[in-house]
């Protein structure tokens, strides 16, 4: 099973970044998918989630109407389209995949950095 994140950089502020996650070794269409991330010092928090089928998204406040979640069941890819980038927004970027059937698996990518400065 591998999560493989890319897409992460240095951004200036008001910027924008466009995250990709490539998931094989299990079937990606039946995960639900979420983009976390973790700041220096911070917890880690669940940034935007999507369901199977790519028909329901949910996103942390911080990032409503600047940040949009899609993914491409037939290239395995779930995607993080990052607008009006804020220093705040500076942190690790992990991509999760969170089955349904039991038992339950958890997979987690290894982390794209996103620092967004001037």
């Amino acid at each position: 099973v591998q999560l493989v994140e890319s897409g992460g950089g240095l951004v200036q502020p008001g910027g924008s970044l466009r995250l990709s996650c490539a998931a094989s070794g299990f079937t990606f269409s039946v995960y639900d998918m979420r983009w976390y991330r973790q700041a220096p010092g911070k917890e880690r928090e669940v940034v935007a989630s999507i369901i199977t089928a790519g028909g329901i998204t949910h996103y942390a406040d911080s990032v409503k109407g600047r940040f949009t979640i899609s993914r491409d069941n037939a290239l395995n890819t779930v995607y993080l389209q990052m607008n009006s980038l804020k220093p705040e927004d500076t942190a690790v970027y992990y991509c999760n995949a969170l089955g349904r059937s039991i038992p339950i698996h958890n997979y987690w990518g290894q982390g794209t950095q996103v620092t967004v400065s001037s």
